[in-house]
């Protein structure tokens, strides 16, 4: 038996360091192009291969599921194919003991995935947007990130909800006196963003916008604060500051799982101005980065369980089926993560519970079919 069982996990091996080997190259392609595109505006040579080799973390991190998944298919779809199956069966050797060791392997790869997601691919991503910040060739739209205060420009701290492209959404902007204090505050539903880097300048035109001015004796006194609506706003600033200086707060995706947990427990601490309806909305995209990252590592474990009595049934006249389906259950798999980013407005969705059920459902079908096959 032990025999038996080196010569499946081998085999398995083989083919899933081949097969992350090419889907890892492949998902590079657009790694590939940013360097080309880096080196055309005279980056130097080491900053681009060190900017190639800090996304290969992030890759990984999808690449590593999807290959488990084809390699337990492809191995399996030949054992199947070979009869070697059936003469296993027929020397009483059952379907489960013979994919115990995989089953653990897939664990172990759940694990080394979980410690990618949640500790190296966080911090390669903000690296690799340090390296390009400092390098000068950061796009000064992509200044203003969608979900954080930027706290950089003197005078003014400005909050972005969403960003698509030079659109924006919910934007809220605090103008501040010398000693820090809010003098005006600005909401709008919706703007947009002009680049002008010849003068080092970015205009953030706000439409739908209602302005708030406490009173300068007063300030405290809400009963005394000044409400203006206007059709119009705009906001200039100098992002050159920006480029030079250190970020004070980062994205989601650039944290490591504790301070991304850290910023969970204590939203209402790093986000003191916005009203509870927000706080809610911005601690469940947190909430939905975090599970993402553990629910995609655990994906190696759910694909391995289904992928084993996939492969098993996909006979000679059957090939491409295993593959059809397997295509489907990733592209499924990554559509719910569509949905729940999706749905971070509505909290009482439960968004982050979405990324979970495709997970349960292969690892319960997978189960019933390889103690069916057995």
């Amino acid at each position: 038996m032990r025999t038996l069982n080196r010569y499946i996990v081998l085999d398995y091996l083989v083919i899933f360091l081949a097969a992350l080997g090419l889907i890892t190259f492949v998902m590079t392609v657009g790694a590939l192009v940013k360097a080309v595109d880096l080196m055309a505006r005279g980056i130097s040579p080491l900053l681009i291969v060190k900017f190639f080799f800090q996304n290969i973390p992030y890759i990984l991190s999808f690449s590593m599921p999807i290959s488990t998944l084809f390699a337990a298919l492809l191995l399996f779809g030949r054992l199947s194919m070979d009869s070697e199956i059936s003469a296993m069966k027929a020397c009483g050797i059952s379907l489960c003991r013979l994919v115990a060791p995989l089953i653990l392997l897939s664990i172990l790869f759940s694990a080394v995935c979980v410690y990618i997601n949640c500790e190296v691919a966080p911090a390669a991503k903000y690296a690799n947007k340090e390296l390009l910040r400092t390098a000068g060739v950061e796009e000064p739209i992509n200044l203003l990130e969608e979900g954080r205060f930027i706290r950089d420009f003197p005078g003014l701290m400005i909050y972005v909800g969403r960003k698509n492209g030079t659109a924006v959404k919910d934007v809220v902007a605090y103008e501040l006196d010398k000693k820090g204090d809010v003098k005006r505050s600005v909401r709008a539903k919706q703007g947009d963003i002009v680049a002008d880097n010849e003068n080092r300048l970015l205009t953030v035109k706000l439409y739908d916008v209602r302005i708030e001015m406490p009173d300068a004796k007063d300030p405290h006194d809400v009963s005394k604060t000044t409400y203006v609506n206007a059709e119009y706003y705009p906001i200039k600033l100098d992002f050159e500051k920006l480029l030079k200086s250190k970020p004070s707060n980062m994205k989601p995706s650039y944290m490591r799982i504790g301070m991304l947990l850290d910023r969970i427990h204590n939203v209402k601490r790093d986000f003191p101005m916005l009203s509870d309806k927000d706080l809610l909305i911005q601690k469940t995209k947190l909430i939905v980065e975090a599970n993402q990252r553990v629910s995609i590592a655990i994906g190696c474990f759910s694909f391995m369980l289904i992928g084993i009595p996939l492969g098993v049934k996909s006979h000679r006249r059957e090939t491409s089926t295993g593959m059809i389906l397997s295509l489907v259950i990733v592209f499924a798999y990554y559509l719910f993560i569509v949905v729940a980013k999706a749905l971070v407005d509505y909290p009482e969705l439960h968004p982050n519970l979405m990324l979970w059920l495709p997970l349960l459902t292969a690892q319960l079908a997978g189960l019933w079919l390889i103690k069916r096959s057995s």
